[in-house]
């Protein structure tokens, strides 16, 4: 399928040809055309849907059980967020790194 961002668009405002740009918002990069003379931006809609389901996502807060396993805890990550993450990367790896960030803080970095 023909993505629509590949043909010429002109903007509604001022009839310019738009040019494409890449924005950056929360670690997603979205692809946009920008009209220089009027500033009007469009965001592509795949882009613009991804980083929605991600704010959503983000807004969520899940309650989880931490579970004594061998000798350490485990916290299960809900189904949710790892379809997500599988939408995005194409594949979560197996391993992640872990950090406490603050005292009451963890982070789970999935990315290499």
């Amino acid at each position: 399928m023909q993505d629509i961002f590949e043909n010429t668009i002109l903007c509604k405002h001022c009839n310019k040809k738009m040019l494409p740009e890449q924005i950056t918002r929360k670690g997603f990069i979205l692809r946009t055309l920008k009209c220089e003379p009027c500033k009007n931006l469009i965001v592509h809609p795949e882009d613009l849907k991804e980083y929605e389901n991600f704010q959503s996502l983000n807004k969520k807060t899940f309650k989880v059980k931490l579970r004594y396993v061998g000798n350490s805890y485990a916290v299960s990550i809900p189904r949710e967020i790892i379809d997500f993450m599988n939408e995005q990367e194409k594949q979560t790896n197996e391993m992640v790194n872990l950090s406490m960030d603050e005292f009451d803080r963890i982070s789970l970095i999935f990315r290499r």
